[in-house]
């Protein structure tokens, strides 16, 4: 069974979420990143992405203004929070930051 967003970014791992749209030119920058990232780090992280035109509810939740917006989640807990283009290794250095 497929667990639900609030599910997920209660996990003891870490779980980054990117807040995207597929107008969105930076957005588009974001996917070979987060693809690197996820070779990089593997287990360290979950890595998931949100399209705010599909899940309004959970981009007004998390008062998302601007794509891409990610934000880090550790136990329901939001750790981190950037938006724009962000490279992979500032985001592995923020990842293992909150990996114990």
């Amino acid at each position: 069974m497929a667990k639900t967003f609030s599910e997920i970014i209660k996990s003891e791992i870490p779980t980054l979420v990117d807040f995207y749209a597929e107008w969105c030119g930076p957005c588009k920058t974001m996917k070979p990143i987060l693809d690197e990232l996820k070779r990089k780090i593997g287990g360290k992280a979950t890595i998931i992405k949100i399209d705010v035109d599909k899940s309004q509810q959970a981009a007004n939740a998390y008062k998302i203004q601007s794509v891409p917006t990610l934000i880090l989640f550790q136990n329901g807990q939001i750790k981190w929070r950037q938006s724009g283009v962000i490279q992979t290794n500032a985001l592995e250095k923020i990842i293992n930051q909150y990996n114990n």
